[in-house]
C-alpha cells in the first residue's frame, strides 16, 4: 500500500446547535465531552495521528484556545488556521491548500465525526493515496447500514483498475425516506462522509475552475495572514469578503475528476441526540443511559446526565438531555428539530441559547454560580501556571476567597499570595490579576458587586492570550509590582486604594 506522506487537515467549525443543550455556540458538539470522557475533535486528532502528528486545524478565531488545548491534551503538533467568520467547507479547505506546498498529500477530514475503528480508516484513507496522487480528489462513502434521510449519498461508477476506488457519477441531496429505501435496494450508493484525500494543488486548480471568486478571496486572505505562535490569523477583511459555500456546491458537483473509497466501518456524524444515543449500549427495554442516569419501567428513553441524577419514570420514546442551566425533553422522533428550539431561544435572547453557565477560558474557566441585584458570585478555576490578564473594572468590586490552591493576587501593583481559606478584596477601578503559581488547578470563589457586572466592563493592560484592546490605556504612574506578602487566614486586605480611571 501507498505510503506517501499525508498531511490531515481537520474542520474545526460549527454552530452548535443539533446538540443543545450541551452543545452551544460558545462550544460547538466537537469541543463536548461525548464519548468516553473525550471530545469528538480529541478523538480525530488521536485517530488522523496514526497518519500523521503533524495535524493542521482551521477553526473559529473565538474557539482558539479550545482547539489549542485539545490538541494540546492529545498530544498533536501542527497549526491552527484562524477564520475570523465563517465561510463554510469551500473557503477553509481553499485557505489550507493555499498555505500547505503545492504537491503536499492533504487528507480534509470534519472534527466531530465519530469513527471507533481508527486501523480500518487508516487503511481505508491508504487505499485513495494512489488515486489522488494521479490528480484526482478523492471522497469517502460509508457503506449504508439503513435508509437514512439525514445524509447526502454518493453513487458509485466504475472501478479504478486496481480496484480500491470507484468513479463517481453523481451526488445525492439529503433524500426523502422513500428515495433512501430505493437507493439502499440499488446497492450502488454510498453516505457521504464528508471526508476528501487531494493533492493542495489538485484542489486549487478544481476551485479556479469551479469557483474563482472563492479561490481570490481566500489567495488575498493568506497572503495577509499574520502569525501568533501557533496560530496563523487570515486576514479578516479578506477572508470576510469570500462567498460562503460548501464545497459539495462549489467545487463536487461540477467536477469531473472523483473518485470513491468505501468504508465499511462504523461512522457516525454525531449529528442529532439520537446519534449521541446510539453510542451507548441498550438496556433490554432500549433505555440507552449515561451519566447519572436511571429508567424505571421505561422503553426507548435516552438520558444525558452528568452533573446530577435524573430518572425516566414510565417514559417511551423520549429523549432528555441535562445541563446545568438549561433541560431538554424531546421525543425521539423530533431530534432533527432542536435546531429550530435554539432559532426560537435566540430569537426571545434568551442566554441559554448560545452561552453556558459554565464559560471556557484559556487560562481556565469560571462558573455562575448566583446572581441577583448588584451582585454576581462565580467560581473559577484557574490551571496550574496560568494568570488571567491584568485589568480593571469601572463599575464592580470583587472578592476573591481561596478554596483550594495558592492564588498569586496583584492589585495596584502589590503582589499577595492568598492560601486556602484566605480572601482580598480589590476594589472598583484596581488594577488587578490573579496568577496560580502552583503546580495543581486553583479554585477561587469570586463575589462580585457594583451597579453593573456585565463582562463588558473590562480594560485589559496586559495579557498572555493576547486579548488586550489595541487601545487599553497605560498603567497609572507609580504603580509598580511590590514585595510579595500573604494575607492572614481568613483576612480581608485593601492593598491599595482605587486609580483614577
Amino acid at each position: 500500500m501507498n505510503t506517501t506522506p499525508i498531511h490531515p487537515v481537520i474542520l474545526c467549525g460549527g454552530s452548535g446547535t443539533r446538540l443543545w443543550p450541551l452543545s452551544r455556540k460558545a462550544l460547538p458538539k466537537q469541543f463536548a465531552p461525548l464519548v468516553g470522557g473525550k471530545s469528538l475533535l480529541h478523538l480525530t486528532l488521536e485517530r488522523l495521528s496514526g497518519l500523521n502528528r503533524n495535524i493542521t486545524c482551521i477553526a473559529s478565531e473565538d474557539h482558539r484556545f479550545l482547539v489549542k488545548e485539545t490538541t494540546d491534551a492529545a498530544k498533536t503538533t501542527g497549526r491552527q488556521i484562524l477564520e475570523p467568520v465563517a465561510r463554510n467547507t469551500a473557503a477553509a479547505m481553499a485557505a489550507a491548500a493555499l498555505l500547505a506546498e503545492p504537491d503536499d498529500l492533504l487528507l480534509f477530514a470534519p472534527s466531530d465525526h465519530h469513527i471507533p475503528d481508527a486501523a480500518l480508516f487508516e487503511r481505508t484513507v491508504r487505499s485513495g493515496v494512489d488515486a489522488a496522487l494521479a490528480g484526482k480528489i478523492v471522497t469517502f462513502g460509508v457503506v449504508p447500514s439503513f435508509p437514512s434521510t439525514a445524509y447526502g449519498y454518493i453513487e458509485a461508477g466504475e472501478p479504478s483498475a486496481d480496484g480500491r476506488s470507484q468513479a463517481v457519477v453523481r451526488f445525492v441531496e439529503k433524500p426523502t425516506a422513500a428515495v433512501a429505501e430505493t437507493l439502499l435496494l440499488h446497492g450502488g450508493y454510498s453516505w457521504n462522509a464528508g471526508i476528501f484525500l487531494v493533492r493542495a494543488r489538485t484542489l486549487i486548480a478544481a476551485l479556479r475552475g469551479h469557483a474563482p471568486d472563492i479561490l481570490l478571496a481566500c489567495e488575498r486572505a493568506t497572503a495577509a495572514a499574520t502569525a501568533d505562535g501557533s496560530f496563523l490569523r487570515l486576514d479578516q477583511a479578506a477572508f470576510s469578503a469570500c462567498r460562503s459555500d460548501s464545497v459539495d456546491y462549489a467545487v463536487l458537483e461540477k467536477h469531473k475528476d472523483i473518485a470513491v473509497v468505501k468504508f465499511e466501518g462504523m461512522w457516525s456524524d454525531v449529528g442529532s441526540w439520537n446519534a449521541v444515543a446510539t453510542l451507548h449500549p441498550a438496556d433490554d427495554a432500549g433505555n440507552r443511559l449515561s451519566g447519572k442516569a436511571s429508567a424505571l419501567n421505561a422503553r426507548n428513553t435516552f438520558i444525558h446526565a452528568p452533573h446530577r441524577q435524573v430518572v425516566a419514570l414510565g417514559t417511551d420514546g423520549l429523549i432528555i438531555v441535562d445541563t446545568p442551566d438549561a433541560v431538554l425533553v424531546a421525543g425521539a422522533g423530533c431530534a432533527e428539530q432542536v435546531a429550530d428550539v435554539v432559532r426560537k431561544l435566540s430569537l426571545q435572547g434568551c442566554a441559554e441559547a448560545t452561552e453556558h453557565r459554565r464559560v471556557v477560558r484559556p487560562w481556565g474557566a469560571y462558573d455562575s454560580v448566583d446572581n441577583g441585584e448588584r451582585f454576581q458570585v462565580k467560581r473559577l478555576t484557574v490551571k496550574p501556571g496560568a494568570k488571567l490578564s491584568l485589568q480593571m473594572h469601572h463599575h464592580r468590586a470583587e472578592h476573591w476567597i481561596v478554596v483550594k490552591g495558592i492564588a498569586k493576587a496583584t492589585c495596584d501593583g502589590v503582589v499577595t499570595l492568598v492560601r486556602e481559606n484566605e480572601s482580598i478584596y480589590l476594589p472598583s477601578g484596581a488594577i488587578h490579576r490573579l496568577e496560580n503559581p502552583g503546580k495543581t488547578e486553583l479554585e477561587v470563589i469570586e463575589v462580585q458587586t457594583g451597579s453593573y457586572l456585565g463582562e463588558d466592563d473590562i480594560v485589559r493592560f496586559d495579557d498572555t492570550y493576547g486579548r488586550c484592546a489595541p487601545m487599553a490605556p497605560a498603567l497609572a504612574d507609580g504603580v509598580t509590582p511590590q514585595p510579595v506578602t500573604s494575607a492572614g487566614s481568613g483576612s480581608t486586605a485593601v492593598l491599595h486604594a482605587p486609580v483614577a480611571h
